[in-house]
């Protein structure tokens, strides 16, 4: 069974991804100009950032999904903040797929291509803690998970109380 809403189990592979591939990209580059790993190693990055834009696709098509839903809830501006900022990370990942790809052809052309696919994953990452940020700004700041209870309206006795009973003066 799926959960529901869906968008917030899928959101956190490609953010994930967007974290761990820098590194991974980096390590490899260097290691394959050290002659420690053949070329051919380069295609684990090339694959982990395909399966980044599957999964940034899967989330931005979950977050489309759900956005009726929020809207109910959190005023548009906030909503097409995150969605833009997710729309330009999957068009990063997309085209740094394709720079990363180059990093597979021989020779020097390969290891320009390794060097601007590193560069293309840290702008990634960038563009991924973009969206995360305004994403949780959603979530924490304007109260976009209150769309899923079963009575919006009662959002008031769920959230916890800046006053609790003990800090009060008897």
């Amino acid at each position: 069974m799926l959960p529901d809403p869906l968008h917030p189990a899928v959101v956190h592979f490609p953010i994930a991804l967007a974290v761990l591939i820098p590194g991974l990209a980096l390590l490899g580059t260097w290691l394959i100009y050290k002659g420690i790993l053949p070329n051919r190693s380069w295609a684990l990055i090339v694959l982990l950032q395909a399966l980044l834009v599957g999964s940034g696709w899967l989330a931005l098509e979950t977050g489309e999904h759900e956005e009726e839903r929020v809207e109910r809830v959190v005023a548009e501006n906030p909503i097409e903040t995150h969605e833009e900022a997710a729309e330009r990370f999957v068009l990063l990942a997309g085209l740094g797929l394709l720079v990363c790809g180059a990093g597979l052809l021989p020779r020097d052309r390969g290891s320009f291509g390794r060097i601007a696919g590193t560069v293309a994953t840290l702008a990634i990452l960038v563009a991924g803690i973009n969206v995360g940020k305004s994403g949780g700004e959603l979530v924490y700041k304007h109260g976009a998970a209150n769309a899923y209870l079963d009575d919006p309206a009662t959002m008031s006795s769920v959230r916890p109380s800046r006053h609790s009973d003990d800090d009060t003066d008897d």
